[in-house]
């Protein structure tokens, strides 16, 4: 097959709301075949970040996640709002959810969080922070934890902590040396 194909015929968004929409597109894949018909969800970019506290301590946040009907522990995480750099959504996320201040922020990737089905990409950062600012708590909704990488690795062998992005985060940090998870 040539660099021609496939085609993509037709494109059409539905918005649904400001998160979400559906993209349906008609691909030919060769001359001369049907025609198929593709869905995927339109969302923002997403961020995920494995933040260290100055005392070596990873913040995670619990929350209601509606789309399972569960409370999850994940790493802060978020979307990029328009005209702003997943790096600078990433610093204020993490503000928001945890109350620490960003000192720096290192860019461990972009990648595709489910190439089939959905049309963002999620940004992966490793952040170290500042101390937590002083009376500022969590948004509303989120409980913070922090726990020593030891702690992490027993929550993920739990399945406590369980969402892939934020898995594909924590091997990206390990993979550019921010992160060792003990193996026992």
């Amino acid at each position: 097959m040539d660099e021609s194909w496939p085609r993509i015929l037709a494109r059409r968004t539905t918005r649904l709301s400001p998160w979400a929409g559906i993209i349906e597109r008609e691909v030919a894949f060769a001359p001369g075949e049907e025609t198929q018909t593709y869905h995927a969800v339109a969302q923002p970019d997403y961020i995920a970040m494995l933040a260290r506290t100055p005392d070596g301590r990873i913040p995670l946040v619990r929350q209601y996640r509606p789309a399972l009907e569960i409370f999850t522990w994940e790493l802060p995480a978020g979307t990029v709002d328009p005209g702003e750099t997943a790096a600078d959504a990433a610093a204020r996320e993490l503000l928001e959810e945890t109350g620490y201040p960003s000192r720096t922020v290192h860019e461990l990737g972009t990648f595709a969080p489910c190439s089939g089905r959905l049309a963002n990409k999620v940004h992966s950062f490793f952040i170290e922070t500042d101390e937590a600012v002083a009376g500022r708590t969590p948004e509303a909704g989120i409980t913070l934890r922090l726990v020593t990488p030891g702690e992490l690795a027993a929550m993920i062998k739990a399945g406590r902590f369980d969402s892939q992005q934020h898995l594909g985060t924590l091997l990206l940090a390990r993979l550019h040396g921010f992160l060792d998870l003990p193996i026992a």
